[in-house]
């Protein structure tokens, strides 16, 4: 997913939590921000991906919406194995908890994280492109960066995810403390542990890498439709 759009010109921003890179590119007559949230090289494990940081470089940037793309592995029979699907809901399960309300009792509205004028735009996009999207998915978020237990699995099955990551929920969160239109697209690189022999890492990579064109050209269609 980090190597989606050619790097054009680089934009630093520095925040309280860290310094974050911004890419800047464009889309047909469009202009938008790009951050790879594993780092351009992909070398930032997910446990370690500083979000605070990425959110707050997007609003300080004058970000005001936010499509975030993902692999995911398959729980449900919602979203096949290389099917792109839009996230509705997510559970939870990490042990994060991150927010910017340390120090003050603030409580966001979390009972539609996922902004639906932007998601929105996400379906009819895919649909002026052809492009079959799974909607309604619920995601469970874990921290990583090990795959999950086939038990766990079935777990997640019946708490009502239809897919797992290790990015989704602190992105979507703090997202919606820093008051910015959210949305997210995943693919799905594989099923998910015990509903296959075994996951590795090379068959995410490969499936990204396959999905690669058809993200991009509804991210773009996404971009110059909002």
């Amino acid at each position: 997913m980090d190597d989606l759009f050619p790097t054009q010109e680089e934009v630093g921003v520095r925040t309280r939590f860290g310094r974050v890179t911004l890419y800047r590119c464009r889309s047909g007559r469009r202009e938008f921000l790009f951050l790879p949230r594993h780092g351009a090289d992909h070398s930032v494990p997910p446990h370690h991906i500083n979000f605070k940081a990425n959110l707050q470089a997007l609003k300080d940037a004058g970000v005001e919406r936010v499509v975030a793309t993902s692999a995911v592995g398959s729980i449900s029979e919602k979203l096949p194995v290389g099917g792109l699907g839009l996230l509705d809901q997510f559970i939870d399960l990490s042990k994060r908890h991150l927010t910017y309300f340390d120090l003050r009792p603030v409580h966001v509205d979390m009972t539609r994280p996922y902004d639906p004028g932007l998601q929105l735009i996400v379906v009819e996009s895919a649909a002026a492109l052809r492009v079959r999207l799974a909607t309604g998915l619920v995601y469970a978020s874990v921290d990583g960066p090990r795959y999950e237990t086939a038990a766990e699995i079935r777990m997640f099955g019946l708490l009502g995810a239809d897919v797992v990551g290790m990015t989704g929920a602190p992105e979507a969160i703090l997202a919606n403390e820093l008051g910015l239109r959210y949305a997210s697209i995943v693919v799905g690189t594989n099923r998910a542990a015990g509903l296959q022999d075994r996951i590795s890492h090379d068959e995410v990579v490969a499936m990204m890498s396959r999905t690669s064109p058809l993200i991009r050209g509804l991210l773009e269609r996404t971009v110059e439709s909002t």
